[in-house]
């Protein structure tokens, strides 16, 4: 990745010229990703694992400034095009960018269900990025139903914590998440509870929220 990203400043860089070919490169990157994913999963939880010991280097894969605003653009291209082999690959493609970024792979999946699901029934009048507001605002939704029902979560201060975060960008406070919770947990227990539910709204802001664009 180090090499690549130096290669790549140059106008005539070509993938061509190397032994690896662009699509095994992101196959590698993308597998890259997924260690670093399972090494902070395992990190949450409290595991030894060898990948604590690896400095997974992030800031190479952060070059471009991709977010789900530009992901809509090649859709919204995407959707002009007529069914096929062509339009096939450029799902693919699309696909590989988003699996390909460090901060867009907690959005992959819906992003897909939202192309799977939804970007064929468009038609010539309706907008891409409108469509995928309706389709991102309902999932939210779900997902906070989703939450509140796991931890069982007032609903309208979970909401209030989220928006606090957003306006100061600070992890919310043990007490604020305590105030949160329908049952209070047992002395004993609240630093485990608040931990996991702190971990739980940080990943919901992360996919529904971050680098929207």
């Amino acid at each position: 990745m180090r090499l690549r990203n130096v290669l790549s400043s140059f106008s005539d860089f070509s993938f061509d010229d190397l032994a690896m070919n662009e699509q095994r490169f992101e196959d590698y990157k993308s597998k890259y990703l997924d260690l670093y994913d399972k090494a902070k999963g395992d990190n949450e939880k409290e595991k030894v694992s060898i990948l604590d010991d690896v400095d997974f280097e992030l800031e190479l894969i952060h070059r471009d400034e991709i977010n789900v605003a530009y992901i809509l653009k090649l859709l919204a291209k995407l959707n002009d095009d007529k069914e096929g082999e062509e339009k096939d690959k450029k799902k693919k493609a699309i696909s590989d960018l988003i699996a390909g970024d460090a901060k867009l792979r907690s959005k992959k999946l819906l992003i897909e269900k939202f192309i799977n699901e939804n970007l064929a029934n468009l038609t010539e009048s309706d907008s891409v990025e409108e469509k995928f507001e309706v389709f991102w605002d309902e999932e939210k939704q779900k997902a906070i139903d989703a939450l509140c029902k796991e931890e069982d979560l007032h609903g309208e201060k979970l909401q209030q914590v989220i928006g606090n975060y957003l306006y100061t960008e600070r992890v919310p406070l043990r007490d604020d998440v305590v105030e949160i919770l329908n049952t209070k947990p047992k002395i004993r227990d609240r630093k485990s509870i608040v931990e996991r539910v702190t971990n739980k709204i940080m990943s919901f802001i992360e996919t529904f929220m971050d680098d929207m664009g």
